[in-house]
């Protein structure tokens, strides 16, 4: 794919991300796309679901996963705007995902390179492509507006 296929998905899971924002979840949004059309999407909503699970990652793996009847997604491409946490990781290598597109590395928790490399740890049985820093700044820069409004709120 080119780096403005790769942009304009990237935008639409950034609109999954606001969405989250919305419902005063952390703005992550996730998508998975094969062959230029979307198959899935979803954005973060373990407070709204009361699920630690509901990352936008696996809400939007599991939507797939229906909507191809299926739960190995292969030759599929996951756009998601943080870089995925371990339990996210975890769950792109068990279904087989073939890429991952990340905006925003997160240097705290991060499993695709940052902290951790679940998505291309030798030992597993599935090796996953990555492309980070797409749409990089857009996506650092909603998820550090939405932490400092919370800091702000929680000061007053």
């Amino acid at each position: 794919m080119s780096i403005e296929q790769d942009q304009y998905w990237m935008a639409q899971a950034l609109e999954q991300a606001r969405a989250a924002q919305a419902l005063g979840e952390v703005p992550v949004g996730a998508l998975l796309v094969a062959d230029e059309q979307l198959v899935a999407q979803g954005h973060n909503q373990p407070i709204s679901a009361h699920d630690c699970t509901a990352h936008a990652e696996i809400v939007a793996l599991r939507a797939a996963g229906q909507v191809l009847g299926n739960y190995r997604l292969p030759g599929l491409t996951l756009y998601v705007t943080l870089e995925p946490c371990v339990m996210c990781a975890g769950a792109i290598v068990q279904s087989r995902v073939a890429r991952v597109v990340y905006g925003a590395p997160d240097p705290k928790a991060g499993a695709a390179g940052s902290v951790y490399d679940v998505l291309s740890a030798p030992r597993l049985n599935h090796a996953v492509r990555l492309t980070p820093g797409v749409l990089e700044g857009e996506c650092a820069s909603l998820l550090r507006e939405f932490f400092r409004a919370r800091r702000v709120k929680t000061k007053t």
